[in-house]
């Protein structure tokens, strides 16, 4: 008796179950073409959120060979990265001649040439060492238009390199113009700048000593 009573219940069971996976899968393929799309890579029918980024198997064996990159990295560390929240330690005297700072200055100098700005900090690739790596060419210099080039007074200055980089003020006028930054990418803000600074520091080239350049409210203090 209690074996036959119990088909019943169960064949009932079953059912509910099965509408509920009905359900279930009537409900995904309706939100799968609405606009709270969980995973996808088409753009949302509204346009607000964008096309997602594409994921590159073969960058994912990459990485899966040859593992996580090391500092100083091939990419600029974007905002919210700890190694650009905190305070970057100095330079030992004795290190500025070995071939990791070397390689640091290598690396910032490529880094900055491939993106096309006019300063780097070594935190910005990760490396929390006050060095800083300044250079305005001739070429970045004529990509601006000469009215631009004449209110913001730019002239070009050469590849300086800085460890340890200290700074004076030489004229506290301030002056406002639209700049960005590497590890804020995609955003442009209207920033004060003293009018004229001096950086002093220790070249990456042999012994201690020190550097002077005028800079024309140029401030890339990432330290």
């Amino acid at each position: 008796m209690g074996r036959l009573g119990t088909r019943p219940l169960l064949g009932s069971l079953l059912g509910r179950m099965h509408r509920l996976e009905g359900l279930a899968l009537l409900w995904v393929k309706g939100a799968a073409g609405s606009s709270a799309r969980a995973c996808s890579s088409t753009p949302a029918w509204d346009g607000l959120e964008g096309p997602a980024r594409r994921r590159s198997y073969w960058r994912y064996v990459r990485r899966l060979v040859q593992g996580a990159p090391e500092p100083p990295y091939l990419h600029v560390c974007q905002v919210g990265d700890p190694v650009l929240r905190a305070v970057a330690a100095p330079v030992d005297p004795v290190q500025l001649a070995g071939p990791e700072l070397q390689r640091l200055v290598q690396r910032l100098v490529q880094v900055m040439r491939r993106q096309r700005c006019v300063g780097l900090s070594a935190p910005q690739l990760g490396v929390p060492l006050q060095v800083l790596a300044l250079e305005f060419p001739e070429t970045l210099l004529h990509a601006c238009a000469p009215s631009l080039r004449e209110s913001r007074q730019m002239e070009p200055f050469p590849l300086r390199v800085f460890v340890n980089p200290s700074l004076r003020v030489l004229d506290s006028r301030l002056v406002t113009f639209p700049e960005g930054c590497e590890s804020v990418a995609g955003f442009l803000a209207c920033v004060p700048r003293f009018q004229a600074v001096q950086i002093s520091g220790a070249g990456w080239r042999g012994p201690w000593r020190r550097l002077g350049k005028r800079v024309r409210f140029l401030c890339l203090w990432r330290q």
